[in-house]
């Protein structure tokens, strides 16, 4: 799941974060997302590093039309309905747990003739690989899914498995902790890593990784 850490607190973001629904503005559309702290916890709510990375990508400097892109640890789906929306093919994963709430988003939030252009699927990192093609994706987003240090390998290994040497991967987060700057560390170990952006009103970076030392300009 797209999960990040949480305190307990007062305060207009903890608000946010247990409303029900959660509404934004993208790719000429508005889209209004369930939200599900109590049964669902962090993988139910819409964090900011989704929220940076769909206009990111809006800003049109990559052209996602017709190309094969999957988002791991989707949590709402916010991530996966904008790159759809956008004109990408897009497989939108989580783990099961997650699975009835993601599809409901998504499906809320697409118009029919788009709904085919985005699946739902099941993926736990490090368990599932053989049901996803090695290397068959241009890209692989993420956001705020760096946070338990426990699945790190397993999430370095369903990456260098979804990519190829085309495949460049986007993730989104904030760097919070040391164990966020030793993830950065391992993925730079296994691929070429640089920054691509970085919103300072919200404290979210944007790496780019591509195997080997290609640098492609999308």
């Amino acid at each position: 799941m797209a999960l990040v850490p949480y305190e307990e607190g007062g305060g207009w973001a903890a608000r946010q974060l247990h409303s029900p629904w959660a509404t934004f503005h993208f790719a000429s559309r508005t889209i209004r997302l369930q939200q599900d702290w109590r049964r669902l916890g962090v993988a139910a709510v819409v964090w900011d590093a989704a929220v940076v990375l769909c206009a990111y990508l809006e800003m049109g400097g990559i052209d996602l039309r017709d190309r094969s892109v999957i988002e791991l640890g989707a949590g709402t789906g916010l991530l996966g309905i904008v790159v759809t929306l956008l004109g990408a093919r897009v497989t939108i994963t989580d783990r099961a747990a997650a699975l009835e709430f993601l599809e409901s988003n998504v499906q809320a939030n697409l118009p029919p003739e788009l709904r085919p252009r985005a699946v739902v699927k099941e993926l736990t990192w490090g368990k599932d690989l053989d049901n996803f093609p090695p290397g068959a994706f241009d890209f692989v987003l993420g956001a705020d899914i760096v946070y338990l240090e426990e699945t790190f390998a397993e999430l370095l290994q369903t990456l260098e498995h979804l990519c190829s040497e085309r495949t460049v991967i986007l993730l989104s987060c904030r760097i919070r902790y040391e164990r966020d700057l030793r993830f950065l560390k391992m993925l730079r170990e296994r691929f070429s890593v640089s920054e691509v952006h970085y919103d300072s009103s919200k404290d979210v970076h944007i790496y780019k990784a591509q195997r080997g030392s290609r640098k492609d300009d999308f």
